[in-house]
C-alpha cells in the first residue's frame, strides 16, 4: 500500500513533540564531555573507563540506528516516540540517581537507546509530511536541532559543572524529559495500518556486530593505538559482519535495511559529503577543546562559551538555508559552504600560542557558518531523489553513516595529532639545548617541549581537515537538484511504508 499523507496540513503539533524530544536527545550527546573529570574524581575511574560513557552511547547509537528502518515501517510514531522517550527519561532518572559508576553507565546506554529511534522516527515524519518543493525549508528547522543541540551542550555543561554537581546534568533534563514524554501520550493520535513486515533475528545479530564493532574499534583507536589487538580485531570482526550482513540483506525479500538507496546517484553523492563533512565537523569539536584547555589553560566554561556563538549562528542560520536550498537547490550552497569550511580549516592548521580568544571565537563562528551552509541541504537533496517508500531505509542509512564517518574521523584526528606531536617532541629535543642545571628546571624544559610539540600536533591534526574539506568540494560540483524517483514495480525487495501519520 502506497504511504499518503496530507501535504496541505502538516501535522505540525506532532511535528513539535518530536522536535522538543529529538533537541533533548541531541542536547544529551555533547553534554557529559566537560563533566568527564569530575565524575572521574567522583567515582575514583580512570579516564579509559569514564570514557565508556561516551563510547557507549555511540555504540548503542550504531546498533539500535540500522534497525529503526524495520521499526518505522512496523509501528506507529505514536508508539516509537512513547517507547524512546520512555527509554530516555528512565535512563535520566536512573543517571541522576547514581550513587556507583555502572549504574551511571547504565542510564547513560538507557539514554542511549531512545536517543537512537528519536532521530531516524522525526527525519522520517518530515520527510512524509512535507512535498518536495517545501522539505528544504522543513529540514532547515530539524538541523536546528541536530547541529544547534549539541554545540550549546559543552557551554551549558561547562555553566552547570563550575556551578553545581556534575548530577544536575540530568536533574535539569529530568523534568523536561517528563513532560515531553506526557505531552506525546496526549497529542500523537496516528494510527498504523496493520503490516506483516517481520524482523530477521539473523540481520539484526549481524549489523549490531558490524556497525558496533566498527564504532567501537575507531573510536577506541584514539585511546589505545592502531596497533592495539583490541582495536584493529574488532575493526576487522567488524567489517566481516557487515559485508555479511550487506550479503544477507540482498537476498532478503524483505530486507531489514535497504542497500539499493545507493543506486540513486544524488542519494549515494549526498551520504558520501555529508560522511566527509562529519569528519571535518569533528576536528572543530575535538582539537579546539584540547587546544584552549590543555595548550591555553582556559576553564570549561570560557571553553564551552568560545563554541556558543557558533552554535546560535548555526541556529539562526538552518531555516534561512533550508528557504535558500528550496529557492536555489543544493549545489550552490554546498560549494560556498565547503569552500568557507576548508579556508577556515587551513586558518585553523596556523593556531599559536599567542592566538586571541576573540581569534578564535571569530574563526569558530565562520566555520559553523560554513557547515550550516553544507549539512541539510545537501541530505535533503539526497532524500529528495528516493521513492517514499525507501525513506526509512534513507534516514537510517544517513545517521548511521554520520555515525560510522563521526567515529573515523575522531579516531583518524587524534590518531594524526598523537603521531606528528611524538614526531615533533623528538625534532624538538634535538634541535633545543636544554638551559637547565637541575631536575626541577630539565622537567619544566620538558614539558615546554611537549606543550610545543603538541601544538603542532593539533596544527597537523587540523590541516588533514583542509583536504578532507577539499574532497567535499570536488564532490559538490556534481550535485543536481534532485526530482523523487518513481517507486520500483516487481523487484520484490521493498515492502511500501503504510501510512504513518493520519490527520
Amino acid at each position: 500500500m502506497m504511504q499518503t499523507i496530507d501535504t496541505n496540513r502538516p501535522p505540525y503539533g506532532i511535528l513539535a513533540v518530536l522536535m522538543v524530544g529529538a533537541f533533548i536527545a541531541f542536547l544529551n550527546n555533547t553534554l557529559l564531555n566537560i563533566a568527564l573529570p569530575a565524575i572521574m574524581a567522583d567515582f575514583h575511574v580512570e579516564a579509559p573507563t569514564v570514557q565508556w560513557l561516551t563510547t557507549g552511547y555511540m555504540l548503542i547509537n550504531g546498533i539500535l540506528i540500522p534497525a529503526t528502518a524495520f521499526l518505522i515501517q512496523k509501528y506507529s510514531v505514536r508508539r516509537l516516540f512513547i517507547v524512546a522517550m520512555g527509554l530516555f527519561t528512565l535512563g535520566t532518572i536512573l543517571a541522576g540517581a547514581a550513587h556507583i559508576f555502572p549504574l551511571l553507565l547504565m542510564g547513560r546506554m538507557t539514554q542511549a537507546s531512545g536517543s537512537a529511534i528519536l532521530m531516524p522516527l522525526l527525519m522520517n515524519v518530515m520527510l512524509v509530511s512535507f512535498p518536495v518543493e517545501k522539505r528544504g525549508t522543513a529540514m532547515g528547522f530539524f538541523g536546528l536541532i541536530m547541529m544547534g543541540a549539541p554545540a550549546i551542550g559543552p557551554t551549558l555543561s561547562g555553566w552547570i559543572v563550575e556551578h553545581y554537581d556534575w548530577r544536575m546534568l540530568f536533574h535539569f533534563l529530568t523534568p523536561i524529559a517528563i513532560a515531553v514524554f506526557i505531552g506525546g501520550l496526549l497529542l500523537l493520535k496516528d494510527k498504523k495500518e496493520k503490516s506483516d513486515i517481520r524482523l530477521d533475528i539473523y540481520s539484526l545479530l549481524l549489523s549490531s556486530v558490524g556497525f558496533g564493532s566498527l564504532l567501537y574499534g575507531f573510536s577506541s583507536a584514539g585511546n589505545k593505538g592502531w596497533e592495539s589487538p583490541l582495536v584493529y580485531g574488532t575493526i576487522i570482526i567488524g567489517a566481516v559482519s557487515l559485508v555479511v550482513f550487506i550479503l544477507r540483506q540482498k537476498k532478503q525479500e524483505k530486507p531489514m535495511l535497504n542497500f539499493g538507496v545507493f543506486k540513486y546517484p544524488m542519494y549515494a553523492l549526498s551520504i558520501t559529503i555529508s560522511m566527509v563533512i562529519a569528519m571535518a565537523l569533528f576536528s572543530g569539536m575535538i582539537l579546539t577543546p584540547i587546544y584552549v584547555q590543555t595548550l591555553r589553560g582556559i576553564s570549561p566554561m570560557d571553553a564551552g562559551l568560545l563554541m556558543l556563538p557558533g552554535a546560535l549562528i548555526m541556529a539562526v542560520m538552518s531555516p534561512i538555508t533550508g528557504r535558500l536550498f528550496d529557492k536555489f537547490g543544493g549545489r550552490v550552497l554546498a560549494i560556498m559552504g565547503l569552500a568557507i569550511i576548508t579556508i577556515t580549516s587551513y586558518y585553523f592548521s596556523q593556531l599559536t600560542f599567542e592566538t586571541t580568544y576573540m581569534h578564535l571565537i571569530v574563526l569558530y563562528s565562520i566555520r559553523m557558518f560554513g557547515m550550516s551552509m553544507v549539512m541539510m541541504p545537501v541530505s535533503t537533496n539526497g532524500l529528495n531523489q528516493l521513492p517514499r517508500s525507501f525513506y526509512p531505509h534513507g534516514t537510517a542509512m544517513n545517521n548511521t553513516m554520520q555515525q560510522m564517518s563521526g567515529a573515523i574521523g575522531t579516531a583518524l584526528l587524534i590518531t594524526v595529532m598523537s603521531n606528528r606531536t611524538q614526531t615533533h617532541a623528538t625534532e624538538l629535543a634535538s634541535t633545543l639545548a636544554p638551559n637547565a642545571t637541575t631536575p626541577e628546571a630539565m622537567a619544566e624544559f620538558n614539558q615546554q617541549i611537549m606543550m610545543m610539540a603538541m601544538l603542532e600536533g593539533i596544527n597537523d591534526a587540523f590541516f588533514v581537515t583542509v583536504f578532507i574539506s577539499a574532497v567535499a568540494l570536488v564532490l559538490a560540483v556534481f550535485i543536481k537538484r534532485a526530482k523523487q524517483a518513481e517507486e520500483p514495480v516487481g523487484d520484490g525487495k521493498v515492502t511500501l511504508s503504510p501510512k504513518l501519520v493520519e490527520n
